[in-house]
């Protein structure tokens, strides 16, 4: 006789679905562009047969795209099991654009997938399969819930789609078994069961507390510290409204744009920084053109902050899904109108960040909250989304491969990332680095900002404002070398 089977969620898995709502769906996403190559039908279109063939063969190495939520009764605390009804038709989805097939096109039928809801009583996540894309090009348009991924497991979901050779080893699909629900009944012993081994665990921690003295207690200070830290940073305060805040609907409008990776390497080369300090300063900058130049708003004076994820993954991280992030707060410098300047700022508050362990606190106060009852997470976290606003906008930077990457043959051209926009969130950045680019995507609130492409234009401004102050700072310093070898000799 099988056995039943089910995973709790973690606390933060959990945190995403309990914030979600009709205007706030809370699934991550992208676009992904692709040559047709290999994959074009003597017709002229896309081979959808043959990728559904393969993401099912895929489906075997990440077995939660085949699970579904169940619910603890009472407490009402979600849990994976397996899909006892998972078709992949529901899931792999095929359509097409109208002609002539342009990225516009392409961009509005992202932002309507992206606004709608994912079905709860089905595996959380959705691939449309896009084709008649103009110039020989096909789009996977994707989304995945909050609750199953982050972004760093996003981009290992990949690998497992995507090849670095064009010509991959194509494994057969496996027979898939679903395991038995457990019955109501269960979850309740077993929720009562995991409770008491929760509290032994905690009577072990503290003997090994007043065993091991000094090292323990130097840890939970060390701890203690970073959570002061972490709530110092502002999470348990309001920050300014701005014109890309206020009340949100389901409807979403994206935008896209792609940079070279180098060009953002040159600029923290000559100016300081890393790749991250260099992105977070360009949509500072993109944001005050946008303001002032687009909108006609003097920002001079204002104050936004951006929620920065940070990875908690180590080397042995990596595989696993679930949410292993923690957030940072960082202030972005609008108000000032060099963009050196803003480049500079945004280095003192990352400096800040790692130097006060921020990550470390906001991960232990996760981690302390772990055992709220799903009910009261749901409540708490819905009533903290209407009543604070500890940030503006969410910032999400995902490091990808710098080699060129190929489904079933098919050259991958550009992926797009979309982040989920949070209650009174107008719009939100998300990053991915790729054989040498960086391709940005924005999601925005239908209404509240519809010009989301001129932001994004805002982008390439900003970025070329920083490649001439970087330039002129490395000729600067090229300068004061020659004069100083020239008094040496």
């Amino acid at each position: 006789m099988t056995t039943s089977h089910y995973e709790r969620l973690p606390f933060l898995d959990s945190t995403f679905l309990a914030l979600e709502s009709a205007e706030t769906p809370m699934h991550v996403g992208a676009t992904i562009v692709f040559e047709a190559g290999p994959l074009r039908t003597p017709e002229g279109g896309v081979d959808i047969d043959r990728i559904r063939g393969f993401v099912e063969a895929a489906l075997q190495y990440i077995p939660r795209y085949r699970q579904r939520l169940e619910w603890i009764p009472l407490e009402r605390h979600p849990v994976w099991v397996d899909d006892e009804h998972f078709r992949l038709e529901r899931h792999v989805r095929h359509t097409a654009l109208p002609h002539p097939g342009t990225e516009e096109q392409l961009r509005a039928f992202a932002g309507h997938v992206f606004g709608q809801r994912l079905d709860r009583g089905k595996p959380l996540w959705e691939v449309w399969v896009v084709e008649g894309l103009d110039g020989d090009r096909f789009a996977l348009v994707s989304k995945v819930h909050h609750c199953m991924i982050d972004g760093i497991a996003g981009v290992d979901l990949l690998k497992v789609l995507l090849s670095p050779i064009p010509d991959p080893v194509v494994s057969p699909a496996d027979h898939y078994e679903p395991r038995p629900a457990p019955t109501p009944a269960q979850l309740v012993v077993d929720e009562a069961f995991r409770r008491l081994q929760g509290f032994a665990a905690a009577s072990v921690s503290l003997a090994r507390f007043l065993e091991e003295g000094r090292e323990v207690s130097d840890e939970v200070c060390h701890r203690l510290e970073a959570i002061v830290q972490s709530i110092r940073s502002g999470w348990f305060s309001n920050v300014s409204s701005t014109p890309i805040n206020g009340d949100i609907g389901p409807n979403r409008r994206v935008a896209w744009i792609s940079t070279d990776l180098d060009e953002v390497k040159r600029i923290k080369n000559s100016l300081g920084g890393t790749v991250n300090d260099v992105v977070i300063a360009v949509i500072a900058g993109a944001l005050r053109r946008f303001f002032t130049e687009d909108r006609g708003i003097t920002v001079d004076g204002g104050d936004i902050r951006a929620m920065v994820p940070v990875s908690l993954r180590g080397d042995r991280g990596t595989g696993e899904l679930g949410n292993q992030i923690t957030m940072w707060l960082i202030d972005l410098p609008v108000a000032e109108p060099d963009p050196a300047s803003r480049l500079k700022s945004v280095i003192a508050s990352t400096t800040r960040s790692k130097e006060g362990d921020e990550a470390l606190g906001a991960a232990t106060l996760t981690q302390t909250m772990s055992w709220t009852p799903g009910t009261l997470l749901s409540v708490a976290a819905r009533l903290a989304a209407s009543t604070m606003r500890p940030f503006n906008l969410t910032i999400t930077n995902v490091p990808g491969p710098q080699i060129p990457l190929y489904l079933l043959g098919a050259p991958m051209v550009a992926n797009y990332p979309m982040v989920p926009l949070w209650a009174s969130h107008g719009v939100g950045f998300a990053l991915f680095s790729y054989a040498g680019k960086i391709d940005w995507g924005l999601a925005s609130d239908f209404d509240l900002v519809p010009d989301v492409d001129r932001l994004a234009g805002q982008i390439r401004a900003e970025l070329d404002a920083l490649l001439a102050a970087a330039d002129e700072a490395a000729a600067a310093a090229g300068e004061a070398t020659a004069v100083g070898e020239g008094a040496g000799g």
